[in-house]
């Protein structure tokens, strides 16, 4: 099954979240989009809707490439909060997208995808070529350092955010 038009927002959501740069997630996305593309032209059309998010991984990583990213092990780790739903439903889109795109890969790819709620886990071990327990550590490590994050920047009281300032 190919990328259908209900797929291109999240496909553009993906780029967004693994850049953190409305620009670059443009680019990747439109490059990604244009590839395939070109492909149906040739009589060789995507095989599925993972390759679309496969290849635009690739070119999200490679748009970031000159950009800082995160060292490995230096975010502090929090535990998962009751209120994470909460805590993340206050943040804007923008925000999200910084916090993940600035993550050291492949854990990026992992909580870009994760977050996306896309995917089964067949899925997503194939569009990140590894290992259950492999992704099962960079979600649960991501979604630690994410919580420790969350705390150091909004303060959840009895269903009102307030931003730490």
């Amino acid at each position: 099954m190919a990328v259908t038009t209900k797929n291109l927002p999240q496909l553009y959501r993906f780029c967004f979240l693994m850049t953190g740069d409305a620009a670059k997630a443009q680019t990747a996305f439109q490059d990604t989009v244009r590839d395939a593309a070109t492909r149906t032209d040739a009589d060789e059309p995507p095989p599925d809707r993972l390759w679309f998010f496969r290849e635009a991984r690739e070119r999200c990583i490679a748009v970031t490439e000159e950009g800082i990213q995160a060292e490995p092990g230096l975010l502090e780790e929090a535990e998962i909060s009751p209120d994470a739903a909460a805590q993340i439903a206050t943040l804007t889109p923008e925000q999200l997208a910084v916090w993940i795109s600035a993550a050291p890969e492949p854990q990026r790819s992992a909580m870009a995808l994760f977050y996306l709620d896309e995917f089964t886990l067949p899925e997503l071990l194939s569009l990140l070529d590894m290992k259950a327990g492999e992704l099962s550590d960079l979600v649960c490590s991501g979604r630690r350092q994410f919580q420790s994050w969350l705390d150091s920047t909004t303060a959840y009281y009895g269903g009102e955010a307030h931003h730490a300032g």
